[in-house]
Formats: structure tokens, sequence, C-alpha cells
């Protein structure tokens, strides 16, 4: 049995359909994007259920979460953006849960691009040149704080901030870099996993940054069967496969 067959077998069991399709609107970090695409098509399979995500920067989305947006599950890249939507009334109690880690990489673009000792000092001004280092927005979106976090750290920030090319989310970020736009970035290991045209080139120090978490949630939209089956999904066994698989750290 193939892999996706195997994985879609399993929902199927733990994940037994109600006899009608339900809908499942999620809005997640895009940093998710392949392997919750992933994760839903098995889960529409197995259940008959409708899986619609909205991807995009964690902080939009919460915005819009707040502001009314229907949403039964946020998937976030960050807790203070969690932590917002929870001030707001909008979390099921008990349901918040941290669902996985990730880390932060430099990438360049092609697959032959030399590696680079990240650490405290390191000349990446040099490494950029006259080209543009290619970010999420640092003042709003997770990979940006935390790619900003991580150069004040090592005191580099101050050399490149005028370099900076910002973005509305990571994978547009990524984006840059994979089409030449931009010769190096800064962007999660899952997504550099993600696009064959670049390159990791160095990996920043866990102590660099604040940790990266994706807390998860089920919103007070929420009330169907396919919503909780969904959110329990994501913390399955088969769920852990998928997301490993892309290289996300699993806390639950």
């Amino acid at each position: 049995m193939s892999r996706p067959a195997a994985l879609a077998s399993a929902f199927a069991f733990l994940f037994a359909s109600p006899g009608f399709a339900e809908e499942v609107v999620v809005f997640a970090a895009a940093s998710l994007k392949t392997a919750l695409d992933e994760l839903a098509a098995e889960f529409e399979v197995a259940t008959g259920h409708e899986v619609t995500i909205s991807y995009g920067g964690s902080n939009a989305l919460a915005k819009q979460i707040i502001e009314g947006a229907p949403a039964d599950i946020f998937l976030s890249a960050a807790v203070n953006w969690m932590d917002e939507v929870e001030k707001a009334g909008m979390v099921v109690d008990g349901t918040r849960r941290d669902l996985l880690g990730n880390r932060l990489v430099l990438i360049a673009h092609g697959k032959e691009a030399a590696s680079v000792d990240v650490g405290p000092g390191f000349d990446l001004a040099g490494l950029l040149g006259d080209g543009r280092l290619s970010m999420a927005m640092v003042d709003a979106v997770p990979a940006g704080q935390y790619g900003k976090a991580a150069l004040e750290s090592l005191g580099v920030w101050s050399q490149v901030e005028a370099s900076v090319a910002q973005s509305e989310n990571v994978r547009a970020a990524l984006t840059l870099v994979s089409t030449g736009e931009a010769p190096y970035g800064i962007v999660y290991a899952t997504d550099a996993a993600a696009d064959d045209n670049v390159s990791v080139v160095g990996t920043f120090p866990a102590d660099s940054h604040p940790p990266i978490l994706y807390p998860g949630a089920l919103l007070a939209g929420a009330g169907d069967a396919a919503d909780s089956a969904f959110f329990e999904a994501l913390a399955s066994e088969q769920g852990d496969a998928i997301f490993s698989a892309q290289g996300f750290l699993i806390l639950n």
C-alpha cells in the first residue's frame, strides 16, 4: 500500500465520517502550506469532509479572525498572535496547544551556494554585496520577527537593515530567493526544503532567537464534528508523520 493510501486508511479508521459532508475552515501560517495541504487532502479522502485553508502571515490572519472572519481553526507561527486571538475571546477554552517547532535558516539562490558560518559578527553584508536580503515583514510576521531577533543577537542587523527586502509572509520571502530576485534570504527550514531552487547555507543558533512554536486552537465559530476531527488529526500519528517528513519538529 502506498504512503498516501495508508494515511487515508488510517484517517478513515480514526475519524470516521458521520455520513454527511461538513466544511472545516482553517486559517494557517504560510509556512505550513506544503504539509498542511497534504494532511487536508488525506483527511478529505478519508472522511468526505471539505477542508478550506487560507494561508498568510500569522499577524494578518489573527487580525482577520479578531475582526470576525469566519474560521474554525487557527494555526499560528508564533505564540504572540495566538495570544491576541485568545485575548479577544475567540479561542475555545482548553483547545490551545503547541503543535510544532521549526528552525531558522539562511538560504541562497540555486543549489551550489557555498556554506556560511552563521555566528556572532558573521559578514552577512559582505555576502550580500549590492543584493537584497529577503525576509518576511520584520516587525509583524513571525518569520521576519525571528529573523530580525537572530540578526540583532548576532550583532549584524545594523549592517544589513537597509538591504532587507520585506514580504507579506515567509513563502513570499522564499519566492524572491527562488526566482533570483534576492541572492539570500531568511526563512524556516521547512520552507527551504519545499523549494528546489534554493539551498540552505547556514542555520541560525537556536539561542539567537525566541523558540519557534506553532500553536493551534479551535475557534469560537467551530462547532461541527468535522472541525474537532481535523484539529485532532493535526496531532495524530498520521499528522505527525506528514509534518515530520517536511522537517517540522513534533511537540505534542
